[in-house]
């Protein structure tokens, strides 16, 4: 469906925010799990080399963080983008 005039920066700030959430959060989750395990966060989940349960919880992990973040983000600028005088994208 196309845009209509107005909807298009809502979109894109949404879009920018999701980005930059998605990086500070794997920055974050990667400090984090090195913190705790002292290694690094698996890079090749599909490795032999990395063990089931350290793959698995290192995807579930920055999956969950990850999203998480990036929907929190979206939502944020798309309230404030409302807020300060945007038009509300519900139909």
């Amino acid at each position: 469906m196309a845009k209509k005039d107005g909807e298009v920066a809502p979109v894109v700030l949404g879009l920018v925010a999701g980005f930059a959430a998605e990086f500070v959060t794997r920055k974050a989750l990667t400090f984090a799990w090195t913190r705790a395990t002292g290694e690094e966060p698996p890079t090749d989940l599909e490795s032999p080399d990395v063990s089931l349960g350290r793959a698995l919880s290192w995807a579930v992990i920055a999956g969950v963080g990850v999203e998480v973040a990036r929907v929190l983000a979206v939502r944020a600028t798309r309230k404030r983008m409302i807020g300060s005088g945007g038009r509300d994208l519900e139909p």
